[in-house]
């Protein structure tokens, strides 16, 4: 009697041992799968500082963002060596920075304020900043109670309706 509970006890034994052995397999798993796919936003994120702090003088960073509509871009925010709040767009080839004042334009906040009261958005997936057609352009992407996605590009300048792309 006492052979056959110690035969059970080490089959629970082996059965725990068995499934903790599968989900510490799955967390690995899952884990190298996070750290790939976010790879390349934290590389671009690093480069993007590096080139800000190089060329704007940028000594902290508040904001990343990473734009893209016939053009890739990233852009950092932050403040400089004397305290001025920049904004710092640099297209994926590094070269022909763009460095904005950020009391020139409309700030992130703003934005998100405008989205959510003028154009009865709630849905907010992403905010970023970039160039369009040169000219510096917030994109925010709102997702509708369909599923459906909403794309805003507003100017930096004055936050003025450049384009609404509705139901993509």
């Amino acid at each position: 009697m006492q052979e056959q509970e110690d035969q059970n006890e080490s089959r629970k034994i082996k059965i725990l041992v068995g499934i903790i052995a599968s989900l510490l397999v799955i967390i690995v798993m899952i884990s190298i799968f996070y750290i790939r796919s976010t790879q390349p936003r934290r590389q671009a994120e690093k480069e993007a500082t590096e080139i800000a702090k190089e060329q704007a003088h940028l000594e902290t960073v508040d904001h990343f963002y990473w734009f893209t509509r016939k053009k890739t871009y990233f852009s950092v925010t932050g403040k400089d060596d004397k305290g001025e709040s920049l904004a710092v767009i640099i297209p994926k080839s590094g070269e022909n920075v763009t460095v904005l004042n950020q009391k020139d334009g409309v700030a992130e906040d703003n934005i998100r304020q405008i989205i959510e009261t003028d154009y009865k958005e709630k849905n907010i997936q992403k905010i970023s900043l970039g160039l369009y057609k040169d000219k510096p352009t917030w994109e925010v992407v709102t997702k509708g109670d369909d599923g459906s996605l909403n794309y805003y590009l507003l100017s930096f300048e004055n936050a003025e309706e450049i384009m609404v792309i509705k139901n993509v």
